[in-house]
């Protein structure tokens, strides 16, 4: 009877948290039409510790998307808008001469929060983007000699625009590897665009959070209580090291992009309401999790070949252990 107990009110607490899920993702796809898969792709990098990153083209909503998001979480919210003249100082923070007591007193910048939205990311220099790579890796931040911890959680919704807009500067591999996610909003159906068309005029107004910091902490707890067993273990393993053998990849997902896609895939099965995490919940996050870690060859490139569909086809190939 005992443990009949200890299973019911598990599954009570797998269906809370994945309804505290369900939530978050209806309110951006309410504000934001079309959104619903890049709304559930960014509740799975906030329950993993990670971050997510936005890439499309402008005007597809990502700014708004990004803004409704941090709304409905009942956290603290910055925002950093990136121009070319960004300084680190900017992100970071700066000290400031005190003439009163001849002292410096430290002025804390916008990535000490718990949601922090980087909009247009790659319109910093290169310098100022570096700013954030200690911040998101480590949680914290040195300025003039002193290491200072940030706020946890610490979630970097950053939004891009394609590379080959005109003033950008793409982002180093290594803050690439940092965002747990990338997806994109891309253009919304047809039904949508008319319903946007007829609404635009209706500002959008903040609503408040729908989740409270303990059901958002709840989450991430659940989702690092789901099981992985050792032939799903396997299955990420040889996933993994396929885009590093196939022959149109120049630079194939690291032993850290195994990992993270361990833990997208947990969270997939938390939203679920599942305790236990399957290969349909890998396949599920594999392409926003690994294709933004993956180089495609010159050649690949020239056949018309991408990241999302080298990812989608060793997620088609990859024999599943039973």
């Amino acid at each position: 009877m005992a443990s009949d107990d200890a299973w019911a009110n598990a599954a009570k607490e797998s269906m809370r948290d994945a309804e505290s899920g369900e939530r978050v993702i209806n309110a951006c796809a309410q504000v934001v039409l079309g959104s619903r898969i890049a709304a559930t792709h960014a509740v799975i990098a906030l329950v993993t510790g990670g971050h997510l990153l936005l890439d499309d083209v402008p005007g597809t909503g990502k700014t708004t998307f990004a803004k409704v998001l941090g709304d409905t979480l009942g956290f603290d919210t910055s925002r950093l808008q990136c121009t070319p003249d960004l300084l680190p100082s900017d992100v970071t923070g700066v000290g400031v001469w005190n003439p009163g007591d001849g002292s410096f007193a430290f002025r804390a910048g916008p990535v000490f929060t718990n949601i922090l939205l980087v909009d247009e990311i790659n319109r910093a220099t290169p310098k100022a983007q570096a700013a954030l790579l200690e911040a998101m890796a480590e949680r914290q931040v040195t300025t003039d000699g002193v290491t200072r911890a940030l706020k946890s959680p610490f979630f970097v919704i950053a939004t891009q625009n394609p590379v080959e807009s005109v003033g950008t500067y793409a982002l180093p591999e290594a803050q690439l590897d940092r965002f747990a996610l990338c997806t994109s909003l891309g253009y919304p159906s047809h039904d949508d665009a008319v319903r946007m068309v007829l609404q635009h005029r209706v500002p959008w107004v903040p609503t408040g959070p729908v989740v409270s910091k303990e059901d958002v902490l709840s989450m991430m707890a659940a989702t690092e209580a789901v099981h992985v067993s050792q032939n799903l273990a396997s299955y990420i393993a040889t996933f993994v090291e396929a885009t590093r053998s196939h022959p149109l990849v120049l630079r194939g997902g690291s032993p850290r992009a195994a990992v993270l896609l361990a833990r997208a895939a947990s969270a997939h099965a938390m939203l679920a309401g599942r305790a236990y995490a399957n290969a349909d919940d890998v396949k599920a996050v594999a392409v926003p999790c690994l294709a933004h870690r993956i180089e495609i060859t010159p050649t690949g490139r020239r056949s018309g070949e991408t990241s999302q569909s080298v990812v989608a086809s060793v997620a088609a190939t990859t024999p599943i252990l039973p």
